[in-house]
């Protein structure tokens, strides 16, 4: 059970992994007035699949207006009793022309990755080969869509000793 719960507790980290932080750059009002777009309260139901039996899990988001043209987030999502927490910062760099995020989570996991536009959706892409708490190697992939009026998240994690892959898909609404 502790090693199931430990692979869900890797998986439920990889919900939050969004992207990277450089030095913070004004960001442009229609590339501000889009993050902020987003400030507000977030809820989202899915199941976790992959595993003995398919494991629903819901979770929670709260995004705010951040310092210098950021936005914060920090949630927490549920599952058999257990609870994970995650926060980060998105904003977009003028230097660069970049969306940027950064997350890091209860579970020990951190991540970056670079936010690409197309029309009005922002969509973040993160691929990591990390260690989970148990020593084990594992895959982590998240992508992350802002588009319209939503958030959602699809994440997978492989473990790489056994070859494992846990998916989700979470759709946020306000």
């Amino acid at each position: 059970m502790k090693r199931i719960r430990r692979k869900i507790t890797t998986m439920l980290a990889a919900i939050g992994v969004a992207a990277a932080v450089a030095a913070p750059v004004a960001a442009g009002p229609a590339e501000m007035d889009l993050l902020s777009s987003y400030v507000g309260d977030w809820s989202g139901a899915s199941m976790l699949v992959g595993g003995q039996a398919p494991e629903p899990f819901r979770c929670r988001l709260k995004v705010s207006k951040g310092n210098q043209a950021k936005i914060n987030y920090s949630g927490r999502c549920t599952l058999v009793n257990m609870n994970l927490s995650i926060a980060g910062t998105i904003m977009f760099d003028d230097r660069s022309q970049r969306y940027q995020a950064a997350m890091s989570s209860n579970a020990g996991f951190a991540g970056q990755a670079v936010g690409r536009r197309n029309g009005e959706q922002i969509v973040f892409n993160l691929q990591e080969q990390q260690v989970d708490r148990g020593g084990n190697n594992i895959r982590i992939g998240s992508i992350i869509h802002l588009v319209a009026d939503a958030i959602k998240v699809d994440f997978e994690v492989e473990f790489n000793n056994s070859g494992q892959v846990l998916t989700a898909s979470v759709p946020f609404a306000r």
